[in-house]
């Protein structure tokens, strides 16, 4: 028998995940979409990350609305990394987070599991908003390694953009 104080453990811990995923979505208004050319500067500060970790990766940026504006995949790449590198930008962008948040929230169980039921909510870390200004102008989805290092890459790609 589960005793009362295991279950207030593990209650807290769900609402500890379910917060945590909260305090991790972006309060930021859209902006205008971002231009191929800052898409492109993106994409180069992630490529660079993953070639000086030995890394191979698919790298997407899309625009607020979730349409693709810039795509490359370095040679060797997994094939699966192609689309998944664009959902992942696609779903940071159309959720205003970083796609770690639902990887998260899914990890904590309970409530965090109804993250199974949004279309198009990636729960795997390496999707993460572009910012500039103060407004969400696209995102950017990296896949190829595992999914911190996808993460990583992303948050080089999105922190070269102001």
């Amino acid at each position: 028998m589960v005793s009362s104080k295991m279950k207030a453990r593990v209650a807290l811990m769900l609402v500890f995940g379910f917060l945590q995923m909260e305090a991790q979505m972006l309060p930021n208004p859209y902006g205008p979409p971002i231009s191929l050319e800052s898409a492109k500067k993106a994409a180069a500060a992630a490529q660079a990350e993953a070639v000086k970790n030995n890394w191979k990766m698919a790298v997407a940026v899309v625009d607020p609305n979730g349409t693709l504006i810039y795509y490359e995949k370095a040679d060797n790449t997994q094939l699966g990394s192609a689309k998944v590198a664009v959902d992942k930008a696609r779903s940071a962008a159309l959720y205003k987070r970083p796609t770690k948040a639902f990887q998260d929230g899914l990890a904590a169980g309970g409530a965090g599991l109804r993250i199974l039921s949004l279309e198009g909510a990636v729960p795997v870390e390496g999707g993460v908003p572009i910012i500039s200004d103060g407004k969400i102008i696209g995102a950017i989805g990296v896949s190829g390694a595992n999914s911190d290092q996808d993460g990583q890459c992303a948050n080089a790609g999105a922190g070269v953009i102001k």
